[in-house]
């Protein structure tokens, strides 16, 4: 089955969240073979995580007023 997304993508969880860019897709990664890697700042500092695509959506920038 083809990944949903794609390295570069920014992505958010459904649940809410920061925007992420996507790292690294399944596969890619030992011990993370069905989950994304993606990454983030909390304010100057980098984070990363690891995120099954079910929990994933595609982010869509707000509009401008």
């Amino acid at each position: 089955m083809a990944n949903k997304f794609k390295k570069g993508d920014v992505v958010v969880l459904k649940s809410g969240g920061p925007p992420m860019t996507v790292d690294a897709v399944p596969g890619e990664v030992a011990y993370h073979d069905d989950e994304y890697r993606c990454q983030w700042f909390k304010g100057a500092t980098a984070a990363n995580g690891f995120y099954g695509e079910h929990l994933l959506q595609a982010y869509v920038a707000p509009a401008k007023k």
